[in-house]
C-alpha cells in the first residue's frame, strides 16, 4: 500500500523558488508543490488551464483585466490561453495540478525542470 504525502514535510525539503516539485501522478496530471517569492514573468498556457491552490502565504495572479488575490486555503484556475503573472511579495507555498509535461513558463525553452521529491 502506498504511503500518504505530507505537504508540509515535502515543502521543508527544498528552498528554491519557482521550481515545482512533483509529488504524485493523477489521471495523467502531475500534482506538485512549489515555493514562490517575487514576480514570475507574464506567460500563458495555450493547451491547458493553470490551477493554483495557496497552502501558505498570499499570492496575486495578475491578469490583463485585473488581479486575483489569494490567501491560504483559496484557489484560482487561470483559463487556458489567458496571459497571467503570479506574484508573491513574501514566500508563498502552493499546490499545482498540471497535465504531465506542461512547461510552467508556457514555453519548454524557459520552463523549470520538474523533478519528483
Amino acid at each position: 500500500m502506498p504511503d500518504s504525502v505530507n505537504l508540509e514535510a515535502k515543502l521543508s525539503l527544498f528552498s528554491e523558488h519557482w521550481t515545482p516539485k512533483i509529488l504524485a501522478a493523477y489521471n495523467g496530471n502531475d500534482v506538485m508543490v512549489a515555493k514562490l517569492k517575487g514576480e514570475y514573468h507574464w506567460h500563458q498556457h495555450p493547451d491547458t488551464d493553470d490551477f493554483f491552490l495557496v497552502l501558505k502565504g498570499r499570492l496575486t495572479i495578475r491578469l490583463r483585466d485585473g488581479d486575483v488575490h489569494l490567501k491560504a486555503g483559496e484557489l484560482f484556475v487561470v483559463p487556458r490561453g489567458v496571459e497571467h503573472q503570479p506574484v508573491a511579495e513574501e514566500e508563498c507555498h502552493i499546490l499545482l495540478i498540471e497535465p504531465r509535461g506542461t512547461p510552467n513558463s508556457g514555453d519548454p525553452a524557459t520552463a523549470a525542470v520538474k523533478l519528483p521529491i
